[in-house]
């Protein structure tokens, strides 16, 4: 009995001492995790990737200058046999060349395939804002989800904390009335086994409260996963914050996932854009300026060097290629007809999120009003039977029987309460409101 009344105090001053701290917001929770969390660093690197790509150089827009040197020599033998029988051999001639010179290729005109590549590139940091922009909602998603379970798990252990309380006033009186013959021994050993009973939950939800609070340190990205963060110990529900028809515009015109899709079908039309550019001739220049110098040991040329310019121009048409142009532009038409079928499907998808996630949020809301109700109500049955008990007019069981109705009814509340605020978070981050006004209570 001393172990559980240890234990449990122990549990009980952990669960105090760190609101004794500074409070930890949702809002200051999500920015250490936008900061921390490794996911978001990375993903935030892919985006300026993407942004870096952006030139006009890669895009094929600029020449290309090449700067180039080299130096080659021989050494070889000459050995002659002339038509009168005679001969003659020339040992360890030797003959070396030295060049170096600039080079500039540049692409004029392929059709319009330089616009399209160059478009492509700007979509396509587009594109890395909005996967950051996703990772972001995600993460701050999850961060106020876990958030607001470790509320409410500690809003448990707080109940059942009370519950244990109760237990031990109704554990005292049996003691008493047991010594002076008032109740008998079994009364006392049932009062017993529901203490210890309430004990045993109250140290199994401390267990619980301690695997959120290292999720949640998880999720923000902490060093020390085991650190507890003082937090809010209430569940703001706003009840005229949403609208189903306001949720629904902004779903369509902020959800970053359908932002993306269409984003996607843009890149699928600069593709075929890009393959058609195939159609039409290409127009290219070169251009160089070198030297080269070339000495002999033989011969009546000791050292010949050059210097000079050299130019072109290159106008080609690609007249057959084996039907591939054909078949590429085919198969980039029916992709174009596939981003557009996916954002189609996407549509109705998020159409039926909305609706079902929308249909929970009012029915939670409901039942949130009625708990609250409920919670009230057997607050004050169990008020009532404590007296009776007390006035020895009121079975064990029967006191036994409100306190779990207490408890019940506050656990009723606080799960309404939680699934109410997780319907709350998923409308805001499927209409891309969630960064906005995820806690605006707190803003």
């Amino acid at each position: 009995m001393k172990l559980s009344y240890i234990s449990i105090s122990a549990c009980i001053a952990c669960y105090t001492a760190s609101h004794a701290q500074e409070v930890y917001t949702l809002d200051k929770c999500i920015g250490i995790g936008l900061e921390r969390n490794y996911s978001i660093r990375i993903i935030q690197n892919e985006e300026q990737i993407s942004s870096n790509n952006v030139t006009l150089g890669n895009a094929g827009y600029l020449p290309t200058v090449d700067l180039s040197g080299g130096f080659n020599g021989t050494v070889y033998n000459y050995d002659y046999d002339y038509t009168d029988g005679t001969s003659e051999s020339v040992k360890n001639i030797n003959s070396e060349t030295a060049n170096a010179g600039i080079n500039l290729d540049w692409t004029i005109f392929d059709g319009f395939g330089i616009q399209a590549d160059y478009s492509k590139l700007k979509e396509l940091r587009q594109m890395g804002t909005l996967n950051t922009r996703i990772a972001i909602e995600d993460l701050a998603a999850n961060i106020a989800a876990e958030y607001y379970h470790l509320v409410r798990q500690r809003i448990r252990l707080k109940n059942l904390g009370s519950a244990v309380r109760l237990s031990k006033e109704r554990l005292r009186i049996v003691e008493e009335r047991y010594i002076i013959g008032s109740m008998s021994r079994l009364d006392l050993q049932q009062a017993k086994v529901d203490f210890n009973a309430d004990s045993s939950n109250l140290l199994t939800q401390y267990e619980t409260v301690n695997a959120s609070q290292i999720r949640l340190n998880e999720l923000m990205g902490l060093d020390s996963v085991n650190q507890r963060l003082p937090i809010r110990d209430t569940i703001p529900i706003q009840s005229s914050l949403l609208e189903e028809k306001d949720l629904w515009q902004k779903t369509m015109t902020n959800n970053a996932s359908l932002l993306a899709s269409h984003k996607n079908k843009t890149i699928s039309e600069l593709d075929y854009k890009k393959i058609r550019s195939r159609n039409y001739p290409y127009l290219r220049l070169n251009a160089g300026y070198g030297y080269t110098g070339n000495w002999y040991e033989t011969g009546n040329t000791e050292l010949q060097k050059r210097l000079g310019l050299n130019y072109g121009v290159t106008v080609g048409f690609t007249i057959f290629d084996g039907m591939n142009r054909r078949r590429e532009q085919q198969n980039a038409r029916l992709q174009i007809k596939n981003t557009a079928l996916r954002i189609q499907e996407l549509e109705l998808g998020l159409k039926a999120d909305l609706s079902n996630l929308w249909m929970a949020y009012k029915n939670n809301l409901d039942l949130w009003e009625l708990e609250k109700e409920n919670l009230v109500t057997a607050h004050d049955n169990y008020a009532i039977a404590i007296e009776r008990y007390k006035l020895g007019d009121l079975a064990g069981i029967e006191l036994r029987e409100a306190q779990n109705n207490l408890f019940e009814a506050e656990e009723r509340q606080s799960i309404a309460e939680y699934n109410t605020k997780l319907c709350e978070i998923s409308l805001l981050q499927l209409s891309g409101q969630i960064l906005t006004y995820l806690n605006p209570s707190e803003n």
